[in-house]
């Protein structure tokens, strides 16, 4: 067989230097004038026709188109998700501790092959092939006859592109690939055919195709066919990311933005080379087809190997190109969805679905809350027109506040007005499986499903304009769905069930209805106070973990009261962030049986009567009452500060009438001296008035004491005032514990 000249050889200068020139000549031959069409029904059908026409048992080959051009399977004209889809609709498989952002079975972008959505790719397909199948023709036609006609690629190329010069970028460049797919297919359906077939035979045999065929076995024509579909490939993958940039959405980025000017300076050159690229592929082709298997290929192998790297260039330039817009576009999104959620949360409405529904991401059918009694998933309905307290929190909920919820849980059992929602509030992809659904499964509400259920926007939320950080939070939504209270914890820990509806209205008239007495000091801490203060009896709280000072007081207490006739009930309060100290005097107070402590759980119980008394501080500041003329908020001032001491403390009151406070050490030295005032104790009620008498005429040397405010309390006033009267320096301190 005599050597064959290569159709398209001797051009010159393969890669033009002045790309500056180049790309005035590309652009001088576009003068777009038709409609935008929508190219991708056509791509879809050439990438079928580069999949279906591989050698047979080529699985190489087949595998590199079908993993390169996947995306198209999925039909993206087919399905614009709107509403819950559009941002990303949540589904995870609990079981398997697997979460994903789209459910396939729901929210993929259905393929043109699926069963709803053939009928109407398939009308698409047809309109738009009815629109572009003359010109595909006519440039295969041009093609066939250039490349036999040996024109130089450059020239060839200009000439394609004028011949297109209508068309938008996107428009030429498929037209181009489909005008080729038709010439490829077309000896392909030859190839598989030509065995069984006697017309398919016969054509084969006057196209001398049977030695052709011989190319799918290996050798330097198999070389060659390989680099054709790495440059195929190439130029697929280029072809998808300008037709991405046509698909970006008008409302999020402007056509003049940089991000989509500095891209559209690279698609005239991206569609020159992938047409060039289209050119090459058919001109070898053709040659192989055409029997030229001693044609010395060195020029042919190199151009194809250049051009491929060159196309990887301009995709890669492409890619971050449209990686740049897609986050500038979600990011835009985002801030779409926040103002949308913000607004939604701060206005009244018919009820409260709308604003409820906006919390969550999640499909129709989908059950996005998990009852935690029930152990059943619910729809959002059961929520609907009640008051919804929203527990935000992320997966390092304290026990403590867990035990204390559930207590308080207890009391809200008979009422149905409102109803508690976990909202785990957990950055995507940080998500410990194993802890969430431990947590979950031991809080007796509603949750979230899985924190992948949760809106960014009501995380974003939570975070800005709530301030959530780490510590829990309860904000209230009204059964209008409007934001009551940014945080109902401190009226819950202080009044408990009586603190519906958490408004700050009602938190003020709960406070004008309070006093300052053991009530309101520990009456939800422990049910035997209610016990003793209907029996009149003399209560003592006390506090601190100096164990010495412990036995002393209440040794001396008890001894006192037995002298005077008064009957004393004690109760152990421990100290804020107990620990090590603490338990050591608990254990140390039963055994010797020196005093009541919290019947079980005295942990969270102490945790919580410290607690109660951080959220009176903040809740008294934010009705703007002051220490220096507010009984409450001296007294809770006092306690504070003794806690912040190492010393202890004690409360005396009898019954909910009289109550005095003072610190450890003076009260204890008033009691070791009370033969000097128990003559004025002549009835049991005088007790605790006898004694706060006495404790104000004791002037011992006076010592400035320190105040340790929670920073979790939610509020830190700018200055507070001493015993002494004056303004106490303010200091950050940070402390894990102090045993």
């Amino acid at each position: 067989m005599t050597t064959r000249r290569h159709p398209m050889s001797g051009e010159r200068g393969f890669f033009l230097s002045d790309e500056s020139a180049l790309n005035n000549q590309i652009q001088a031959t576009h003068l777009p004038d038709m409609e935008d069409i929508n190219v991708r029904p056509i791509l879809i059908i050439i990438e079928d026709i580069m999949r279906l026409t591989q050698p047979s048992g080529d699985a190489h080959a087949t595998t590199t188109i079908t993993a390169t051009t996947h995306v198209a399977q999925a039909h993206p004209l087919l399905d614009k998700s709107t509403d819950k889809v559009s941002h990303g609709g949540a589904y995870y498989d609990e079981k398997s501790y697997q979460t994903t952002y789209c459910d396939e079975k729901a929210y993929h972008q259905p393929s043109y092959r699926d069963e709803k959505a053939f009928h109407k790719t398939s009308y698409l397909e047809a309109e738009i092939v009815k629109v572009l199948a003359c010109p595909i023709n006519r440039v295969s036609c041009e093609i066939v006859c250039k490349i036999a006609g040996g024109g130089e690629s450059h020239q060839v190329t200009m000439d394609l592109l004028r011949s297109l010069t209508s068309y938008a970028w996107e428009a030429k460049i498929v037209i181009a690939l489909a005008a080729f797919a038709i010439n490829y297919g077309e000896f392909w359906v030859v190839e598989h055919l030509h065995i069984k077939n006697p017309l398919a035979k016969n054509i084969a045999t006057l196209e001398d195709l049977p030695d052709t065929l011989a190319m799918a076995g290996g050798g330097e024509p198999r070389k060659q066919f390989d680099a054709v579909i790495h440059l195929l490939t190439k130029i697929l993958e280029v072809t998808h990311c300008i037709i991405k940039f046509k698909e970006l959405p008008p409302l999020y980025i402007s056509a003049q933005s940089p991000e989509i000017t500095a891209a559209n300076t690279n698609i005239p050159s991206a569609v020159y080379w992938s047409i060039r690229g289209i050119l090459v592929c058919a001109s070898t082709l053709l040659n192989l087809i055409d029997g030229g298997y001693d044609y010395p290929s060195t020029f042919t192998s190199w151009e194809i190997l250049n051009l491929a790297h060159k196309l990887s260039v301009i995709f890669n330039r492409l890619q971050n190109s449209i990686e740049i817009c897609n986050e500038i576009i979600e990011r835009k999104k985002l801030e779409d969805a926040y103002i949308k959620f913000k607004t939604l949360l701060e206005t009244t409405h018919i009820d409260n679905m709308q604003v409820l529904t906006e919390l969550f991401l999640f499909k129709e059918d989908q059950r996005p809350l998990y009852n935690g009694l029930r152990r059943t998933n619910e729809q959002l309905t059961v929520l609907k027109m009640k008051y919804v307290l929203l527990l935000i929190s992320d997966l390092e909920l304290p026990l403590e506040e867990l035990h204390v919820l559930y207590m308080i849980q207890y009391e809200w059992s008979v009422k149905h007005d409102y109803e508690v929602l976990w909202l785990p509030i957990i950055a995507p992809g940080n998500v410990d499986e194993v802890k969430f659904y431990d947590l979950r499964s031991s809080m007796p509400w509603y949750s979230a499903d899985h924190p992948a259920l949760v809106n960014p926007a009501a995380i974003r939320y939570a975070c800005e304009e709530l301030k959530f950080t780490h510590r829990p939070m309860l904000v209230v939504l009204d059964p209008h769905g409007k934001l009551s209270n940014r945080d109902a914890l401190p009226m819950i820990y202080i009044w408990g069930a009586m603190a519906f509806p958490f408004t700050k209205d009602w938190e003020r008239k709960l406070w004008e209805e309070s006093e300052w007495n053991i009530e309101l000091l520990a009456d939800h801490i422990d049910p035997r106070i209610p016990e003793w203060i209907i029996g009149n009896k003399v209560i003592c709280l006390y506090g601190g973990d100096d164990l010495e000072w412990i036995r002393r007081f209440t040794l001396t207490a008890r001894a006192v009261a037995m002298a005077v006739g008064v009957a004393l009930e004690m109760l152990y309060v421990g100290k804020r962030n107990p620990g090590g100290k603490v338990r050591r005097c608990h254990e140390v107070i039963t055994r010797e049986n020196l005093s009541y402590i919290f019947a079980s759980d005295y942990y969270d119980y102490v945790w919580y009567f410290w607690e109660r008394l951080a959220c009176m501080w903040v809740s008294r500041k934010q009705i703007e009452r002051a220490v220096d003329t507010d009984v409450i908020m001296r007294r809770l001032l006092d306690l504070l500060t003794y806690d912040s001491t190492e010393e202890g403390w004690a409360v005396f009151s009898r019954g909910n009438v009289e109550i005095t406070i003072d610190m450890g050490e003076n009260v204890l030295a008033v009691l070791e001296r009370y033969k000097d005032w128990a003559h004025e104790v002549d009835h049991p009620d005088k007790f605790v008035s006898v004694l706060d008498k006495s404790l104000s005429g004791f002037h011992p040397e006076h010592h400035c004491l320190r105040l340790i405010l929670p920073g979790q309390a939610g509020y830190i006033p700018e200055t507070v005032a001493c015993t002494c009267g004056k303004t106490m320096d303010k200091y950050v301190m940070y402390r894990c514990c102090t045993d």
